[in-house]
C-alpha cells in the first residue's frame, strides 16, 4: 500500500485540506463570538450551510456516479477555494450575512467532494488494505486538526483574523494542485456502468433498494447516528465549556486531546478488528461514546472535561474507520457516489437537528443537563439497536439450521 503514489497523494491532500478547514473553523468561532451573542443564533448560522449541502446532495450523488471521481474532486475543490473570499469580505464589512454565503458555498463544495473522495479510496488500494487506509486517512485528518487548531490559536494572538482565512485559502489552493496528480483507474466494468448511466440517466432513489437489501449496511448506517449526536454540537459545546471554566486555553486542550484520542483509536482499530467482529466494535464504542457524553456533566472540572473528550476521540477513532470499510466493501462500487452522497445528506440532516437542539438546550437547560440528556439518548439508542441486531442474528441462525 505504501508504494502506491495515489495513497500518498490522498494522505497529503487530506492533511493540507484539514489544515485549511480547521484554520477556518477556529476563525468562524472567533468571528461568531465577537458578532453573535446567542448560542441558538450561532447554531442557525452554521445550519444554513448544512442545509445548502443537503439540498444539492441528490444531484451530487448522481454526478459522482456518472463522472470521473477526480473531475468531481477538482471542480468542488475549486469552488471551496473561491468560497473563502466571501469570508474575507465578511471580516472586512463585519457582516454575518457574508459569513452565511461563505458557509453555503463551502458546504455545497463538500457535498460533491466527500462522496467522490469516499468512492475514490477503494479504487486506489486493494480491499484487504481498506481498513488500514481508512484508519490512516482519518488519522492524517485528525493530525491536521490538532495542528490546525494549535496554529490558529497562536495566530489569533499575533495576527488579524483575516490572516487565518488567507492561509486557509492557500491550503485549499494547494489541495487543488495536488489533486491534479491523482490517477484513479476505474475498472472497465465501472466505466461501462458510468457510460450507460450517463446515457440512460440515473436516479438517486436507486440506492435505497441496495441499502434495504444489505442489512449490515443499513444497521451500520443507523448506528452512525450515535456519534453524530455528540459531533453535531461539538463546536458550540467547546465554546460553552470555555465560558463555564472562564478559560480560552481549554478549547485548545479539548481539540488536541480529542484529536490524540482519535488517532490512537484509528491506529489500534486494525489490531482490534483481528479479535472482534465489525459489529462488536461498532456497538462497544457506541456505548463508550454515550458514557463520554455523560462525563460532560462535570464540565466545570477541567481534568474530567479533557478525559471525556479523550474517551470520545478514541471511541470514534475505532468506530468510523470500521463503518467506512463496511460501506466501501459491501455497497457495489457503481452505487458508491449515490450511497456516499445519501450518507452525507443523512449526516448533514442529523448535524442540523443536533446543532439546533444543542443551541436551544445550551440556552435553556445548560451544558451539564444537556450532557445527561444526550448521553442517556445515545445509550438507549445503542441498546435498542443491539437488541434488534441480536434478534436478526438469531433469526438468521434458525433459518440456516432449518434449511
Amino acid at each position: 500500500m505504501w508504494n502506491n503514489k495515489n495513497v500518498w497523494i490522498l494522505l497529503i491532500g487530506e492533511f493540507i485540506a484539514g489544515l485549511g478547514l480547521w484554520l477556518g473553523i477556529i476563525g468562524n468561532l472567533e468571528f461568531m463570538q465577537e458578532k453573535v451573542p446567542s448560542d441558538f443564533v450561532k447554531s442557525l448560522i452554521l445550519a444554513a450551510g448544512l442545509l445548502a449541502g443537503i439540498a444539492v446532495g441528490p444531484w451530487a450523488g448522481k454526478v459522482t456516479d456518472q463522472m470521473n471521481k477526480k473531475t468531481v474532486m477538482l471542480v468542488s475543490g475549486a469552488v471551496r477555494t473561491v468560497s473563502v473570499v466571501f469570508m474575507l469580505i465578511a471580516i472586512e464589512t463585519g457582516s454575518v450575512w457574508w459569513m452565511v454565503v461563505f458557509l453555503v458555498f463551502l458546504q455545497i463544495s463538500a457535498a460533491f467532494y466527500f462522496p467522490a473522495l469516499q468512492a475514490a479510496i477503494p479504487l486506489v488500494v486493494e480491499e484487504n488494505n481498506l481498513l488500514q487506509l481508512n484508519g490512516v486517512h482519518m488519522n492524517v485528518s485528525t493530525l491536521s486538526r490538532v495542528l490546525g487548531t494549535a496554529v490558529a490559536g497562536i495566530l489569533l494572538v499575533i495576527m488579524p483574523l483575516s490572516m487565518l482565512y488567507v492561509m486557509s485559502l492557500g491550503a485549499y489552493a494547494g489541495l487543488f494542485v495536488i489533486t491534479c496528480f491523482l490517477k484513479i483507474n476505474e475498472p472497465a466494468k465501472l466505466k461501462n456502468h458510468l457510460n450507460k448511466a450517463s446515457a440512460a440517466g440515473t436516479s438517486f432513489k436507486d440506492v435505497f433498494p441496495i441499502i434495504k437489501g444489505l442489512p449490515i449496511v443499513f444497521m451500520t448506517l443507523v448506528l452512525t447516528l450515535v456519534p453524530l449526536l455528540f459531533i453535531g454540537g461539538f463546536n458550540l459545546m467547546v465554546i460553552n465549556i470555555s465560558e463555564i471554566q472562564d478559560s480560552s486555553v481549554i478549547k485548545s486542550w479539548i481539540y488536541a486531546t480529542e484529536g490524540i484520542g482519535f488517532m490512537l483509536g484509528a491506529f489500534l482499530v486494525k489490531q482490534i478488528s483481528l479479535r472482534s467482529s465489525p459489529y462488536t466494535i461498532l456497538f462497544l464504542f457506541s456505548f463508550v461514546i454515550g458514557f463520554s457524553q455523560l462525563l460532560l456533566y462535570f464540565a466545570d472540572v477541567p481534568i474530567l472535561t479533557v478525559l471525556a473528550f479523550l474517551v470520545f476521540g478514541f471511541a470514534v477513532g475505532c468506530f468510523f474507520p470500521t463503518a467506512a470499510t463496511i460501506f466501501q466493501t459491501r455497497v457495489p462500487k457503481e452505487f458508491h457516489g449515490r450511497f456516499f452522497s445519501f450518507r452525507n445528506m443523512l449526516d448533514r440532516v442529523t448535524f442540523q437537528v443536533v446543532l439546533l437542539m444543542t443551541g436551544f438546550l445550551l440556552d435553556t437547560v445548560g451544558l451539564q443537563h444537556m450532557a445527561i440528556i444526550f448521553g442517556a439518548l445515545s445509550l438507549v439508542m445503542t441498546a435498542s439497536f443491539y437488541l434488534r441486531f441480536k434478534q436478526l442474528r438469531t433469526k438468521a441462525e434458525v433459518t440456516n439450521k432449518v434449511s
